[in-house]
């Protein structure tokens, strides 16, 4: 959908069910024309996990689950787009209904709970873009009944090695029963470990370099982030993405009665936390790999905020939905706003604040 129809789409858009909208979009995407991305500033060029990206604003990952538009989502504007979450044997997910708008606040609570095409559906899908220009990622999990859930990345490793810039290994999602307990120590170590001798193995044999992510959750105790931190940079990840929904419910949420669905939270409400977890994870990180942050960002100020907090890239969904895909460049141009007043360069900007935003109450 092109940003200026946008205006006109969302009462009829918001009038559906909320899934029932997504899937009418990503339909609309796929037949619309490509067109041409806006042509972005040099200052917001970033360079991380051996790619150039021509600017930090990315999508994040559930908007298009099955990897269907990717190109179409490029042509919005956005720098790179992470697609999926993907798992190896088709899944339908969790009973619907399982989306919620919580319009007051901005925010969404989703239960998806990884329903995917299957790992061998959208390999098909991303072979036939093979060659083509933009930064473009798949999210990756674990079958909901899967004995072996390591196993299952593993086998999309393997399967999308090549095929996209980078793999993000997801282990924060709430909706998949037992997934979020990958993150804790041990766990984690056996995953990752499995996770990059197959990158590293399927990329020789095709001469590629896929970059792989880990995606943590913003409800981790500070320990545990410790450990998880130490566990990802001594497995050798390419970076962190930060953070996936929370199970928290904010007492400052205004849709009381939804506020009670389960599933995860995202949007202007999971900002606070989110942006704090990446601000500790920046602090412990220490430079060695690239962060994206995402979480509740709705503006440029937002965006720069998850910068100075130790975002080298940032990602949006939720916002989306309430602002259309005009917010893009609005972003882009709020941050080129704060280059022109402050630092010189979006590097110098990462992570400047990160010491202060940790401690902070953020609104």
């Amino acid at each position: 959908m092109i940003p200026g129809l946008f205006p006109l789409a969302r009462p009829l858009l918001h009038a559906l069910d909320a899934e029932v909208a997504h899937q009418l979009t990503v339909r609309a995407l796929s037949i619309a024309p490509l067109g041409t991305p806006p042509q972005d500033d040099q200052r917001l060029c970033v360079e991380a996990f051996g790619r150039r990206f021509p600017n930090p604003v990315g999508l994040a990952a559930g908007f298009d689950k099955q990897c269907e538009v990717p190109d179409a989502l490029l042509s919005l504007g956005f720098g790179f787009v992470e697609l999926g979450g993907v798992v190896p044997e088709p899944q339908a997910g969790n009973p619907k209904p399982r989306v919620f708008r919580l319009m007051r606040d901005e925010a969404v609570i989703n239960r998806l709970g990884l329903n995917s095409d299957g790992i061998e559906a959208v390999r098909a899908r991303l072979s036939r873009r093979r060659g083509r220009q933009g930064v473009v990622g798949v999210n990756i999990g674990a079958n909901k009944d899967s004995r072996d859930r390591a196993a299952d990345y593993v086998a999309c490793v393997e399967a999308l090695c090549g095929l996209v810039d980078f793999l993000t290994v997801n282990v924060s999602s709430p909706n998949t029963p037992g997934l979020r307990d990958l993150q804790g120590e041990a766990f984690l170590d056996d995953l990752l470990g499995r996770a990059i001798e197959a990158r590293n193995r399927a990329d020789a044999r095709q001469s590629s370099r896929t970059a792989l992510l880990l995606k943590i959750a913003p409800d981790l105790a500070l320990d545990a982030l410790d450990a998880l931190v130490a566990t990802a940079l001594r497995r050798g990840v390419d970076g962190l993405i930060v953070s996936n929904t929370t199970i928290t419910r904010p007492a400052s949420l205004r849709e009381n009665a939804l506020a009670r669905e389960a599933g995860g939270l995202s949007g202007k409400p999971l900002f606070p936390l989110a942006t704090r977890m990446l601000a500790e994870t920046y602090l412990r990180v220490e430079r060695r790999v690239p962060l994206i942050g995402v979480g509740g960002i709705d503006s440029g100020e937002a965006a720069w905020t998850k910068i100075r907090a130790g975002a080298s890239l940032v990602q949006l969904y939720t916002a989306l939905v309430y602002k259309g895909p005009g917010l893009i460049e609005e972003i882009k141009q709020g941050i080129c706003r704060r280059l022109a007043t402050g630092a010189s360069t979006l590097g110098e900007a990462v992570g400047r604040d990160a010491a202060t935003i940790a401690k902070a109450e953020l609104g």
